[in-house]
C-alpha cells in the first residue's frame, strides 16, 4: 500500500504550490549581490543587515559569543564585518533566517527545537573538524553546511506529513535504516530533497553537494572534503554525550581528539542555542 501511495510521488512535487517553501532568503541574496559589487563598500553591507533591527541584535549576540571567542567586544555590524569578515557574517545570517523560516511545524509532528539543537550540533562539530583538518578552504562554509544537511526532512514534514509519519515508524518499529526507510516508501530520501530545496533558493554549490552527497560515501567530487567533514560530524553528534566514545580513530582522529572535540562543541552549544533559536 506504501508503494502504490508513493509510487508516482516527485521531489518537484513538494515543491509546487508552496511559494514560502519555495522562495529564498532575501536578505542572504542582498547581501550577496552587495558583496559582489565592487562598489559596495563595508559600511554599503553592513546598512542591510542594519535595517532589520533584531536580525541585527541578533548578529551581534552571535559575534560576542562563544561562537568566536573573539577577546573583545563587537558594537557594530560595521566592525564584526572587518573582525570575521562578510563571508562569515553572510552565513551567519543565512542560518539565522532559515532557522527562523523553518521555526515551527503544523501539527507538532516533530520538535523544531530538537531539529535544530541536533543540526545545531552537527554544524559545531563540522565547524571543529574543519579547523583539526587545517582545511582553510571550506571553513567560511562548513558551519552551515552542517547544519542544513537534514533540511530535507522539514521539507517532508511540512509537505506530506502522513508519509512522513510513515516512515519514522518503519524506522522505529523495523529498525531500518533512515535512508532506505525513505527510499521504500516514497522512491527518493531527504539528502535529495534537501540538495533540491538548496538548488531553488540558489545557494552556494558546497552546500547543494554536501546536502546531495550526504549518503555516498565513494563521492571523490571537488568538494569531497566538505561531504567528508559532514558525514563524520553528523555520526559524532548522534552520540550519547553521557557515554565515552569507542576507544577508536574514527576518519583518522584519535578518540582522545574527538572527545576533546565533542567537549568543545558542548560548551559552545550551550552558550548560543538560544541566540540562533529564538522561540519568538
Amino acid at each position: 500500500m506504501l508503494a502504490a501511495i508513493s509510487s508516482n510521488l516527485k521531489i518537484s512535487d513538494l515543491f509546487r504550490g508552496d511559494l514560502q517553501l519555495t522562495s529564498p532568503p532575501n536578505i542572504y541574496f542582498e547581501l550577496k549581490q552587495a558583496i559582489e559589487n565592487p562598489d559596495k563598500s563595508i559600511t554599503d553591507i553592513g546598512f542591510i543587515i542594519e535595517q532589520d533591527l533584531a536580525l541585527s541584535i541578533r548578529m551581534l549576540k552571535i559575534v560576542n559569543s562563544a561562537f568566536f571567542g573573539l577577546p573583545g567586544q563587537i558594537a557594530s555590524i560595521k566592525y564584526a564585518i572587518t573582525i570575521i569578515g562578510v563571508q562569515k557574517l553572510q552565513n551567519l545570517v543565512l542560518a539565522t533566517v532559515i532557522i527562523d523560516k523553518f521555526s515551527s511545524m503544523p501539527g507538532g509532528l516533530l520538535s523544531m527545537q530538537d531539529f535544530w539543537a541536533r543540526n545545531l550540533r552537527c554544524a559545531l562539530i563540522s565547524k571543529e573538524l574543519c579547523i583539526y583538518d587545517n582545511n582553510k578552504n571550506d571553513l567560511d562554509s562548513i558551519f552551515i553546511c552542517g547544519l542544513l544537511h537534514d533540511i530535507g526532512q522539514l521539507v517532508f514534514y511540512r509537505r506530506i506529513p502522513e508519509l512522513a509519519r510513515q516512515i519514522g515508524l518503519l524506522i522505529e518499529l523495523n529498525d531500518v535504516d533512515e535512508i532506505e526507510a525513505e527510499n521504500n516508501i516514497l522512491g527518493f530520501n531527504h539528502y535529495q530533497t534537501g540538495a533540491e530545496l538548496a538548488r531553488l533558493w540558489r545557494l552556494p554549490e558546497i552546500i547543494i553537494e554536501t546536502i546531495a552527497q550526504h549518503d555516498h560515501p565513494d563521492y571523490t567530487g571537488v568538494f569531497a572534503d566538505a561531504v567528508s567533514i559532514i558525514r563524520t560530524a553528523n555520526y559524532l553528534c548522534k552520540i550519547d554525550a553521557k557515554h565515552p566514545l569507542p576507544n577508536i580513530v574514527y576518519n583518522n582522529i584519535p578518540a582522545d581528539d574527538l572527545s576533546n572535540i565533542i567537549d568543545k562543541v558542548h560548551n559552545q552549544f550551550e552558550a548560543i542555542f538560544k541566540l540562533f533559536y529564538s522561540t519568538h
